[in-house]
């Protein structure tokens, strides 16, 4: 069993983090405090191959895989969690849909403007009254001839102020039917489609948040991804992978927090020395890196397993619940090792703790996640009932 990146992973990382160094980290304060980050990073990031990395190369993709999508989530999250979360939007939400469900017209309509970074995409799941619980969703698709007509609002969406397409998971029959839930490709322009004001929100501030509202917007069946009563399944096939991809997003940030603690611990004196001389300091840094390493394996076991073609809501659901809270806790704790400082928008790493609380919250809550490990815990042991 290896646990180190194969070479051309390694490659991969060096040249992610290269690119974040010069073209993120200077200016990730200045986009944290404008809320929102420069409209050239897009094209310099498709650039890079990284806005399709993981589409085929048929379709202007890098043809990378679930792994390497991590490994440059975690160098971009390393300088800025807000541009980090609008590449896993993009990438792993809207690209990753088209790939499980979309047809091959479909595939070569919208992929290569999307892979290749020409078009920024979204993927609208959330409603003002359904987010962990998918299936309650209100919005509706229905046959009017030979098109669909859809309505309802969708909150919270990543990247709904700059895509240009939308996948949108609309109850096709009966509301609150898992299987009468279907998802459209839809793109910015369509009659009917608006968007509230940008959210102001505590973290992940250069990456847009808005509400997406549909009015009778009209689209033709060739927009139907899949079927219309296969969205809830494709859903938790793209919803699988993207708690991976939250997961390296998390443990960049932890990184972040981490090196800077480290360059602060060994640069501040108190009493005559270097704080790191301090064991209480030892103790934070050395749990620390242990908590970020953990997280590292779950999330390479978890993506590995995925690309393996067997099924991981349990492996998906325990990388980023554990990622997503050990990065809230480790950026607390370089806070403390800073004191003062840390509390300062001077520094980064108050930054690193507001952008890391989103990630225990979005693409499933620690505490849907915990319901869904306690259920695949059961199924090992052959018991079925006592967890919904």
């Amino acid at each position: 069993m290896d646990f180190c990146l194969p070479e051309e992973l390694e490659d991969l990382r060096e040249a992610a983090a290269r690119f974040a160094e010069k073209e993120i980290a200077p200016h990730a304060r200045d986009w944290d405090r404008d809320e929102r980050f420069a409209d050239d990073i897009v094209a310099k990031l498709g650039e890079q191959g990284f806005m399709g990395i993981l589409a085929p190369e048929a379709y202007e993709g890098a043809g990378g895989n679930l792994l390497s999508f991590c490994v440059v989530l975690e160098e971009i999250a390393r300088r800025d969690g807000g541009l980090a979360l609008a590449v896993e939007a993009h990438n792993g939400l809207c690209i990753q849909h088209i790939l499980i469900a979309g047809n091959e017209a479909q595939k070569k309509r919208w992929l290569p403007d999307l892979a290749s970074g020409r078009v920024m995409g979204s993927w609208c799941l959330s409603e003002p009254e359904s987010g962990t619980d998918a299936i309650a969703m209100k919005t509706r698709a229905e046959r009017d001839g030979e098109d669909w007509v859809i309505s309802g609002t969708k909150q919270f969406i990543t990247n709904g102020d700059r895509a240009g397409v939308f996948v949108v998971t609309a109850v096709t029959g009966r509301e609150g039917d898992r299987n009468q839930i279907g998802a459209f490709a839809i793109e910015r322009g369509a009659k009917g489609l608006s968007f509230g004001k940008p959210e102001e929100k505590l973290g992940m501030r250069s990456s847009g948040t808005v509400t997406v509202a549909l009015d009778g917007v009209r689209v033709e069946a060739d927009r139907l991804l899949g079927g219309a009563e296969t969205g809830f399944g494709d859903v938790k096939k793209v919803l699988e992978k993207g708690r991976v991809a939250i997961s390296a997003i998390s443990i960049g940030l932890a990184r972040g927090a981490l090196e800077d603690s480290l360059r602060y611990a060994h640069s501040r004196r108190a009493f005559g020395r270097p704080i790191i001389e301090f064991q209480q300091i030892q103790a934070k840094i050395a749990d620390m890196a242990t908590r970020i390493e953990a997280a590292r394996l779950l999330m390479h076991r978890a993506a590995t397993t995925i690309e393996s073609g067997a099924t991981a809501q349990r492996e998906s659901a325990m990388s980023k619940l554990f990622a997503s809270e050990m990065a809230t806790s480790v950026c607390m704790d370089a806070i403390q090792i800073l004191g003062g400082y840390g509390y300062l928008r001077e520094y980064d790493v108050e930054r690193y703790m507001r952008d890391a609380k989103l990630c225990e919250i979005g693409e499933g809550t620690s505490e849907i996640l915990r319901v869904l490990i306690a259920r695949e815990a059961g199924r090992a042991m052959g018991l079925e009932g006592g967890v919904e």
